[in-house]
């Protein structure tokens, strides 16, 4: 039963027979070698570690993980070609722990007797479960079974830890422009695999085009291809095919934005946008803010955001991009997309653009810490509560004094418990916080023309 698997695995030596023209351009064109193999540089080439453990023939068990189209079930694909392990295919989404059994045992028994290891592709890894990807677990690690899993999602939390630690990762990046270019230049040129056979005349700018349309994933690129060449090749058979841009445009129809609101481009967008308000950069504010856009994030979670920022980044340095920011999270909320936009850049330019300071940020950071940590301090007689009969039995609230009824408007008097000493709040000299400074060391000359007998009641 588990050999039978094998014919369908895409490693297996019935995909040859299969690779005709009911196999997509984006299959057909496959690499065939590391040769071939176009992006991923920073770890495919020569020297590199991928290339080392192939040469050895010493091949571990590795993960592979980056966006779609970006040639992690190619490089699987090609490993076949450099190793003498016998391979198997599983697709998470459809495989069961019989599946995983079954593979194993298989790949036990190979290994006794005759030494030949065991390679177990495992697409889209993230959907096994937990107890699925435990099964794996002893057989990887005693070199029984030689694991390659990819994944769109982040492995570190998507792929049990046990698994990780066993495995090699493998970043895959989006493909950069040139790098699609050469792969559609390739599947324009190649006859056995490619589009070769058609007579066709194509602009590399409308190239240029599908490259850039596709972000990084050479599977749409060469699907929009092959679209708008067959559609022109069916209706005039043996007629020059001119692929222009207008051809491009109806094969893409538009833009794809490469965006997961549960996985990593969430979290990482979302860390760029508040990162470069913080860093007052509003031109790449309002980029990745577009790009949450785009993407179609919960505007909700964007006002959020900014919010946030505003709080702790810009505080009381600019009081009013805090009042700003929750008009936005107001106005996001009642409108809704796309006028929402508008508010949402608005408060993220202006948080961008304010000064910044995270001394208010920092203080109440620091009081939570030491109320979690420290003994808690009762709070003085004369700030408690004494709104009730009982309250001046006990003495509660008869020796406090209103500032209002001073000069100033203040008069010095403890709000911590005698003796107790606390730091938290240090204003900065940014924006409005440099007025807030400056009044509190105009309140500390007035405490030291207290202790000199100094300040008196306002007329009342």
């Amino acid at each position: 039963m588990v050999e039978k698997k094998r014919d369908k695995t895409l490693f297996s030596r019935s995909e040859e027979a299969n690779i005709g023209s009911a196999a997509p351009l984006a299959v057909r064109m496959r690499p065939r070698n590391l040769g071939e193999f176009v992006g991923q540089r920073h770890f495919i080439g020569s020297d590199k570690l991928l290339a080392r453990m192939l040469e050895a023939d010493r091949l571990s068990s590795l993960i592979f993980y980056g966006p779609p189209g970006v040639g992690k079930t190619s490089l699987a694909a090609v490993i076949t070609n450099y190793t003498k392990a016998e391979f198997y295919y599983l697709s998470a989404p459809a495989a069961s722990v019989k599946d995983i059994r079954e593979i194993i045992a298989a790949a036990r028994d190979r290994l006794a007797a005759s030494g030949s290891r065991t390679v177990l592709f495992i697409d889209e890894i993230h959907r096994f479960s937990r107890a699925q990807q435990d099964v794996l677990l002893d057989d990887v690690e005693s070199g029984v079974l030689i694991l390659i899993g990819a994944t769109t999602e982040n492995p570190f939390f998507s792929v049990n830890s046990p698994l990780i630690s066993r495995s090699t990762v493998f970043h895959f990046e989006p493909l950069t422009v040139d790098e699609v270019l050469e792969v559609l230049k390739r599947a324009i040129a190649d006859r056995q695999r490619g589009l070769g056979k058609y007579d066709i005349e194509v602009d590399e700018k409308v190239l240029k085009f599908l490259a850039v349309t596709s972000d990084g994933d050479a599977r749409k690129a060469l699907t929009a291809l092959e679209i708008g060449v067959l559609s022109q090749a069916v209706r005039e058979p043996g007629a020059k095919i001119r692929f222009d841009l207008e051809i491009a445009k109806d094969s893409t129809q538009q833009k794809t934005i490469n965006y997961d609101r549960t996985g990593d481009s969430h979290y990482d967008l979302a860390s760029a946008l508040q990162k470069s308000m913080r860093g007052s950069a509003p031109d790449a504010t309002v980029y990745w803010l577009a790009r949450m856009i785009a993407g179609g994030e919960d505007v909700r979670f964007i006002a959020r955001r900014i919010a946030v920022c505003a709080a702790e980044d810009v505080g009381n340095a600019d009081p009013m991009a805090t009042v700003l920011a929750a008009a936005e999270v107001q106005i996001s909320e009642f409108v809704g997309l796309p006028e929402a936009q508008l508010a949402l850049a608005q408060a993220a330019l202006y948080v961008a653009c304010a000064p910044k300071s995270n001394a208010a940020a920092s203080a109440i950071w620091k009081a939570c810490a030491d109320v979690k940590s420290e003994t808690t301090i009762p709070v003085p007689k004369h700030l408690k509560d004494s709104h009730y009969q009982a309250a001046k039995k006990l003495g509660f609230g008869c020796d406090y004094r209103y500032p209002h009824n001073f000069a100033e408007g203040f008069v010095p008097q403890d709000y911590l418990p005698e003796g107790v000493k606390k730091k938290y709040y240090t204003p900065t000299e940014r924006g409005h916080e440099k007025m807030i400074k400056r009044y509190l060391q105009k309140l500390q000359t007035l405490i030291q023309d207290s202790k000199r007998g100094n300040l008196t009641k306002q007329d009342t």
